[in-house]
């Protein structure tokens, strides 16, 4: 017996699409170097791939002592300035390939951000239009008492993004302000 798929309302499932979209959108804006760097990003990020660095520097270690003990001659002699040479300059160019992925990373992480931010501003809206609308309907009803409620009329004001902005500037700035006193007072000498 197959299990029921749960059936999702047309609002959840038309965000679903929309994320999906965006990053569609994302992948598809990449070019052939960006695919590059995520593919290669993903694999040097696996297990297998740290496995297969400690496999090569020991059987490169292993290898160069075996034959130096045997008499041989050994082409990395201890301390492997050929060795530290390789992994340095593997270390440098995955820091590169991480960075280069990582940004790409964070330009869809702005996107995702500015659409949270856009949809977090018009849900205060909506809801600050609902309560307008059901204190409307509550003052229009003569089945309801008819009374004033404050906080129901301060919250179907909706807020303006640019004044709780400033408002959030202002407050850091002045607990800023209160820290860097209270530290600037204990550093004084007494």
């Amino acid at each position: 017996m197959v299990a029921d798929t749960p059936i999702l309302p047309s609002h959840i499932e038309e965000t679903i699409q929309a994320i999906a979209r965006l990053h569609a959108a994302h992948h598809v804006e990449s070019g052939p170097i960006h695919r590059w760097l995520d593919r290669t990003t993903d694999w040097v990020g696996k297990p297998r791939f740290i496995a297969l660095m400690a496999g090569l520097v020991t059987l490169w270690v292993v290898g160069n002592t075996v034959a130096l003990a045997r008499g041989a001659a050994a082409w990395d002699v201890p301390p492997f300035g050929w060795l530290q040479t390789v992994l340095g300059s593997m270390a440098f160019f995955v820091a590169l390939i991480i960075l280069a992925t990582q940004r790409r990373a964070d330009e869809l992480a702005e996107y995702r951000e500015q659409m949270t931010l856009e949809l977090a501003i018009i849900s205060e809206q909506k809801s600050a239009k609902i309560i307008a609308l059901l204190e409307e309907m509550r003052r229009d009803n003569p089945m309801l008492r008819n009374r004033v409620d404050a906080e129901a009329a301060a919250m179907a004001i909706a807020a303006d993004p640019q004044a709780v902005l400033d408002a959030i500037k202002e407050s850091h700035g002045l607990l800023r302000a209160e820290l860097d006193a209270a530290a600037a007072g204990e550093a004084l000498p007494m």
